[in-house]
């Protein structure tokens, strides 16, 4: 395996990564793409990455304590299920979004049609 110092290529690029990937966040959060809970959330992520390449050997620990076979396992677990809630939200957010869509072209519609009928009166 090719290394460099104690980390491996892959620590290295994925450090490398997750520090380009933080930088993003706070580029989202100053232009105000984000809001301040999307900033922590993500910063925190990014973090958490940078920290699982840089101690592969505290979550084998971790994941012993818990019964899991490997280190990466449990970083693979977790991974699931922040994208499982992370679906949802959008799934959420997506549903409410179709609602006041369908909601705005009816009263739109209705208000067309009540134009329409006033002006044929005239």
């Amino acid at each position: 395996m090719v290394t460099v110092g104690d980390f491996g290529i892959i620590q290295i690029a994925g450090i490398i990564f997750a520090l380009f990937a933080l930088s993003r966040v706070f580029l989202r959060y100053k232009d105000k793409s984000i809001r301040a809970f999307e900033l922590l959330f993500w910063s925190i992520v990014w973090v958490g990455v940078v920290v699982i390449a840089s101690f592969p050997a505290f979550f084998t620990q971790l994941s012993k304590f818990f019964g899991i076979g490997r280190g990466v396992d449990i970083v693979l677990y977790v991974g699931m299920i922040i994208l499982f809630y992370l679906l949802f939200r959008l799934y959420v957010k997506i549903d409410a979004q179709q609602k006041e869509m369908t909601k705005i072209v009816r009263e739109m519609a209705i208000q067309n049609a009540q134009k329409k009928k006033q002006n044929d009166k005239k």
